[in-house]
């Protein structure tokens, strides 16, 4: 499959979720941005814009299975992995996998469940697999994870680690749409009587496989890479800025800026390509300082600044 090609199927994988989900076109892009590039997402939202809607209308228009764990208080490690179960009829133990093998997993709500709870996503979302008793089991492919939180809840939530955070590829939020937007929501759910939208599938999981493989074809010069690398550098210089982006994070930029040349039908990398998804890939690892966290000082506003600083590359298209 080559860049066009791949332009192509996105294009109708992005229409047939538009066709349920009302939000910003760009939104969605950098969802699927994060999934050409193996990456995970996460939604921060305020309830009932429509984050599970999206996650499960994207996993059936991928043709993927999909998977939705409620996380709460009382929630278990084992209850998202998996356990051993013992077997009476001959004596043994047999492995009952949790919810957490599909190929699109959605954890509605991480932020209420407890940090041990939390972390028996790490090794699923660095490795792509479980480990139980001892056991390592593989999970499917492809794999993601795609998790919500609100940040309207501060009382029986915990806030993810900056170990987990950095495990997510992309944050992003889908924002209230605008009053057209909202009178077509109504518009189409008085034309038909299911209570939620549905989709179709529009491609299957080899076709998903086949288009994670495209990215790695395209081009991104030597100006451009260094770009990536300076703004990744220049997040750990701001002084209000405690922790900046690591390598890892300089590293998941460079893999998502191919993967939107890809959605937008181009096999090479322009610097307003590192713009558009520098935010989303970058501001979620962001620690600020305490003097900072006092102000109001947000981890957008600062990467705004990074971005002004650093000059932009010329590069011949």
């Amino acid at each position: 499959m080559d860049v066009t090609d791949a332009a192509g199927e996105c294009t109708a994988v992005l229409d047939e979720v538009q066709s349920a989900v009302i939000t910003d076109r760009t939104f969605l892009e950098r969802v699927l941005t994060g999934i050409l590039a193996r990456g995970h997402v996460l939604f921060e939202d305020v309830p009932g814009v429509g984050k599970t809607l999206t996650a499960r209308s994207l996993a059936t228009a991928l043709g993927l299975e999909f998977s939705r764990v409620q996380f709460t208080p009382d929630l278990l490690p084992s209850d998202v992995t998996g356990t051993n179960v013992y077997n009476e009829g001959d004596g043994s133990f047999e492995f009952a996998e949790g919810p957490i093998f599909a190929n699109v997993v959605l954890a509605d709500e991480i932020n209420r469940a407890p940090p041990k709870t939390q972390a028996a996503l790490l090794e699923a979302m660095e490795e792509r697999q479980v480990t139980v008793d001892g056991e390592t089991y593989q999970l499917p492919e492809p794999f993601f994870v795609m998790a919500t939180q609100n940040p309207v809840e501060q009382e029986g939530t915990f806030a993810l680690p900056e170990a987990q955070r950095d495990r997510f590829m992309i944050k992003s939020s889908m924002g209230y749409p605008e009053r057209d937007g909202e009178l077509e929501l109504l518009d189409r759910r008085a034309s038909r009587t299911a209570q939620a939208p549905s989709v179709g599938p529009v491609v299957d999981p080899e076709t998903v496989r086949d288009l994670q493989q495209v990215p790695e074809s395209v081009t991104v010069e030597r100006k451009v890479r260094e770009y990536v690398v300076d703004l990744g550098r220049a997040t750990r210089m701001d002084e209000r800025v405690e922790v900046g982006v690591s390598p890892r994070g300089i590293q998941r930029l460079f893999e998502a800026v191919r993967a939107y040349a890809t959605i937008a039908g181009r096999d090479y990398v322009v610097p307003d390509d590192v713009k558009q998804v520098a935010d989303a890939v970058f501001a979620h690892r962001l620690v600020l300082t305490a003097e900072s966290s006092v102000r109001s000082v947000s981890k957008r506003r600062v990467l705004e600044d990074v971005l002004d600083r650093v000059e932009v590359p010329t590069v011949d298209e």
